[in-house]
């Protein structure tokens, strides 16, 4: 076997990295009207190296809005990944819509952004209707959790396909403690796949801190949106995402 040949076997599959466009939308918000739009935003997520879109419509609509969605979809053929809360205002718009996946995930309406993940664990009983029935919808369903054990057991116990493994702790931990918490994600992220649970991961991921994360060789895709959406100020969006892009090849 050639040495070439032996490199593609070792090496881990290629890792998806799905674009959250939701802070496009709270810039248009600040001011009313239609721009910028984040279907803009969507459909040139695909040419700037992208393989999916994430937005979350919150409760109170603080940037994504329920027209947006059915014009995402219609604008791009890339797979639409539906963050929401585990309400049924939100179960009946994501079986309307249909999109591609549903990333269930922990909501206050008082929070800046999502703080820490979704107890799985303890909100068994009320998070088993929404797993089912947006799996019998065809959704693909994903729950947005700490990486930690209890978590990765509640999801397998719900039947979960996907869990996203909250980065939010690795992205505000410095030393030792950024090193432990890296160790933590490593480890969830082998346990969900030993178990058939694919391992995405998220939340607080930057230029300078996504390469240890995107190394991990069990998880199959990374979401990012506010670093993004930030850094396309100063370098534009397709720029931000291409570089973000090759960061994450490169750690493969």
């Amino acid at each position: 076997m050639s040495e070439l040949l032996r490199a593609s076997f070792l090496r881990p599959p290629a890792l998806r990295l799905g674009v959250n466009i939701d802070h496009v939308a709270t810039i248009r918000n600040a001011r009313g009207g239609d721009h910028p739009d984040p279907v803009r935003a969507a459909e040139m997520v695909a040419g700037a190296g992208g393989d999916g879109i994430t937005a979350h419509l919150r409760e109170d609509r603080r940037h994504i809005r329920d027209d947006d969605l059915a014009r995402i979809q219609a604008a791009t053929g890339l797979p639409l990944n539906l963050e929401m809360a585990a309400t049924e205002e939100m179960l009946e718009i994501a079986l309307r819509h249909k999109p591609h996946a549903a990333c269930i995930v922990p909501e206050r309406r008082e929070e800046r952004t999502t703080e820490g993940g979704l107890d799985a664990a303890g909100m068994h009983n009320h998070l088993a209707p929404f797993v089912s029935r947006l799996s019998d919808a065809g959704i693909r369903v994903s729950l947005f959790i700490a990486p930690d054990p209890r978590q990765i057991e509640a999801a397998m116990m719900l039947g979960a396909p996907v869990v996203e493994l909250h980065t939010g702790e690795y992205a505000h931990a410095e030393g030792e403690a950024r090193a432990a918490e890296l160790r933590r994600i490593a480890d969830m992220a082998a346990l969900a796949a030993k178990n058939g649970i694919e391992p995405h991961a998220g939340h607080g991921l930057t230029f300078d801190n996504v390469a240890a994360v995107a190394a991990i060789p069990q998880l199959a895709e990374l979401n990012i949106g506010h670093f993004l959406i930030g850094e396309a100020i100063f370098v534009g969006l397709e720029a931000s995402i291409r570089q973000m892009r090759q960061l994450m090849d490169d750690a493969r």
